[in-house]
């Protein structure tokens, strides 16, 4: 069975920064889009970034500028950059992928356990 393990959230100060990372539990074949997504109390889960294997990206509107979300192919790891954190970015962050686990297989969507980002004074 294979896990998204996310890591590098945390209690952060507003206009301060964290950098998240997520990484599959195990080697796999091959990973398609990878992204990010947060879900605050009480509110959807919303998309924050994505990033293709070429490495075209997109965000949402209210990360533009502040976020950057990268990717690292050979290690099968994707980033989210958060820079000018703001209270409203407070939300559990999930990390998403398109992963095909063996050279047989087929694509599935893979998501991780979740990690808290909270933006106060």
């Amino acid at each position: 069975q294979v896990q998204l393990v996310e890591s590098g959230g945390g209690l952060v100060q507003p206009g301060g920064s964290l950098r998240l990372t997520c990484v599959p539990s195990r080697s796999i074949f091959r990973i398609n889009a990878m992204g990010w997504y947060r879900q605050a109390p009480g509110k959807q889960r919303e998309l924050v970034a994505t990033i293709t294997t070429g490495g075209s990206t997109n965000y949402a509107d209210s990360v533009k500028g502040r976020f950057t979300i990268s990717r690292d192919n050979a290690k099968n790891t994707v980033y989210l950059q958060m820079n000018s954190l703001k209270p409203e970015d407070t939300a559990v962050y999930y990390c998403n992928a398109e992963i095909r686990v063996t050279i047989t297989g087929m694509w599935s969507d893979y998501w991780g356990q979740g990690t808290q980002v909270t933006v106060s004074s």
